[in-house]
């Protein structure tokens, strides 16, 4: 018996145990809110004293007290782990978490937001599949998409534009039956939102694995898994955590799917350290409060900017001159706590105004408590001609609004808008 059990895989034993222990320990907490700070500890982590917080679990290996108990391991009558690579008690509660707050069967949590994107891609397509892209996508994502999956392993790669509509979506991906459709919703830079209903639908009929990272979203502004999505990523470094001070990303969906992500990722090795799993943990719990205040300090600039005369185009799917006001309206509760726009004068003024900003760091990630602010046309490292190409202004500015009183970050940004034009 004990030679049957090492053979198959110690991956798929632990996900086993794993979800036969926790479960039955769904709390029954209708906000959330209250499942960001419940889920996943109370009641259903693995025991590690009597703590508040779920501990850190230092550890890269597991013993056991005796050969039985390892067969009983092997034969799942026996809920432990057995090697870092394949999971920890710390992930894993933060796991569970992610998983009852997303509403999915099953969430794995990986190194990083593109550890997660590229797994998920590469566990869910078939050797020269077809891969279809949305236009917005995380430019890493896109060039993962082009460079790794179709010229080095065959994939066959296609791409929608939101100009499209979600007619013209819909009727490409039932005319090609993609193997996976991939999208970002909102979109990076421009926040596009699709209609994911229609979309899902159409992946079902064309026998399509829809995935969708709602990194920008949250779980708080957008139910994905609920409006039909497959599979759901977000990039954890950024609302998950809140804090920008640690790295993550996670996949969260039907335990099936998710399996064949944990079977690939257990192979590749991008594990999450349990001292970021821990801070991760922390963070999730203020997501409800923060993304609240970001949504709202988000809709006040975007509504702020809107009537600047130094202001050429705003990007806010809260504001009714965005392109999916509508949709956004039907399948989001929030617009979220990015805000895109043009400056007039091109890269120099947006430069000034950047220069001049008192609140706001200059860096390139989003969605933790401090502002950040970025400019595309810097920051991507490529050629204005190369930016028109991908249809970004240079005087683009992506601003991510942080837990900043909301006043003081309007009455900063109107001084830089000043400055910049003085």
């Amino acid at each position: 018996m004990l030679g049957k059990a090492f053979r198959r895989s110690f991956v798929s034993r632990t996900l086993v145990a794993r979800m036969s222990d926790t479960q039955s320990y769904e709390p029954v907490y209708g906000h959330l809110a209250t499942k960001a700070v419940q889920s996943g500890e109370s009641g259903g982590r693995v025991s590690m004293q009597d703590c508040v917080t779920t501990p850190i679990a230092q550890t890269s290996a597991y013993t056991f007290k005796n050969t039985q108990q390892l067969i009983d391991f092997c034969e799942q009558r026996f809920v432990s782990f057995e090697y870092g690579r394949y999971g920890n008690p710390t992930t894993r509660a933060l796991e569970d978490k992610l998983k009852f707050i997303e509403g999915g069967e099953d969430a794995l949590f990986s190194a990083s937001g593109m550890n997660s994107n590229s797994s998920t891609m590469l566990a869910m397509l078939p050797p020269g599949g077809k891969l279809m892209t949305l236009e917005g996508c995380y430019r890493q994502t896109e060039s993962f998409a082009k460079e790794f999956a179709a010229e080095k392993l065959g994939v066959q790669l296609s791409h929608l534009n939101h100009d499209m509509g979600t007619k013209g979506m819909v009727e490409a991906i039932l005319a090609e039956q993609p193997d996976v459709v991939f999208a970002e919703c909102p979109s990076s830079v421009f926040l596009r939102v699709m209609d994911l209903k229609a979309i899902s639908a159409a992946c079902k009929e064309a026998g399509s694995i829809f995935i969708v990272d709602a990194t920008y979203a949250t779980p708080m502004n957008q139910r994905t898994l609920d409006l039909g999505a497959d599979l759901v990523i977000h990039s954890a470094s950024k609302y998950i955590s809140g804090h920008n001070d640690v790295m993550g990303g996670v996949v969260i969906g039907k335990a099936e799917m998710v399996q064949k992500v944990r079977t690939l990722h257990a192979v590749l090795g991008g594990v999450m350290d349990p001292h970021a799993a821990y801070l991760v943990m922390r963070g999730v719990k203020t997501m409800g409060i923060r993304v609240e205040h970001q949504n709202n300090s988000a809709l006040e600039l975007a509504n702020y900017l809107s009537s600047v005369p130094q202001i050429k185009e705003v990007f806010y799917p809260g504001l009714r001159s965005h392109p999916d006001y509508d949709i956004a309206k039907k399948q989001m509760s929030g617009g979220g706590g990015v805000v895109s726009f043009v400056i007039r004068g091109g890269k120099e003024n947006a430069r000034k105004f950047l220069d001049a900003l008192r609140i706001p760091y200059i860096g390139s990630s989003l969605g933790g408590v401090e502002s950040l602010v970025e400019l595309p046309s810097i920051a991507y490292g490529v050629s204005d001609e190369r930016l028109a190409e991908m249809g970004i202004p240079v005087g683009l500015v992506r601003f991510s609004c942080g837990l900043e009183d909301t006043v003081d970050l309007l009455t900063d940004v109107a001084q830089a808008l000043k400055e910049a034009n003085a």
